[in-house]
């Protein structure tokens, strides 16, 4: 095998994830990551020390591109209301194009979340930190009315699960969903709103 000048962990990323679309997380071995990348299996695991680590590596890079244009909305500025609701179809939307457009890496995340893994757990975490930083903005603008932020941004969370947990993800081709995510959502935010001064 003619080892190339330089292998990235993001080369073995990449590679693996057209490994694991084409042989399935069951099937799919570091072997065969080192033969599409035409290097040892010892120069894979130069990089990541074990075939979990590797796997590991491959969901966060997934759910990293998921996260990214979340974490601009929760970021951003403007109405904490609208922030929110745009922070949710997002995320809805984002995981169910992965089902749509990636079905095989989304049978991945769907594994690795059932294994519960560090990186699946570590991005629910984030994403409900990302929940808190708007309803905390909220509370400081005045249009939210929260007692406990972290435990609202989880329930938050829980209570949308339908529309962005890959358990539900053969709900997902309900012709119904868009209503349904319509009908949650506002009162979702009506519940959220800080009483109006008389």
């Amino acid at each position: 095998m003619n080892e190339p000048v330089v292998l990235t962990p993001e080369r073995i990323l990449e590679v693996t994830e057209d490994v694991l679309r084409r042989f399935g997380l069951a099937k799919a071995t570091v072997v065969d990551v080192a033969r599409a990348l035409d290097v040892s299996h010892g120069s894979v695991y130069r990089h990541f020390p074990s075939k979990a680590s590797l796997r590991e590596a491959v969901a966060k890079r997934w759910l990293d591109r998921v996260s990214a244009p979340l974490v601009k909305i929760a970021e951003g500025s403007g109405p904490a209301p609208a922030r929110l609701e745009r922070w949710l179809r997002t995320l809805f939307a984002a995981k169910q194009k992965r089902v749509l457009e990636d079905p095989e890496m989304f049978a991945t995340y769907l594994t690795l979340a059932q294994e519960a893994c560090k990186t699946v757990k570590a991005h629910k975490e984030s994403l409900i930190d990302q929940v808190v930083l708007i309803l905390s903005d909220g509370v400081k603008q005045g249009v939210f009315h929260i007692a406990d932020v972290k435990a609202t941004a989880q329930a938050i969370f829980d209570a949308t699960s339908r529309f962005h947990h890959p358990a539900h993800s053969e709900e997902w081709n309900d012709p119904q969903l868009a209503s349904r995510i319509d009908a949650l959502l506002p009162l979702l935010l009506k519940g959220l709103e800080a009483p109006r001064k008389r």
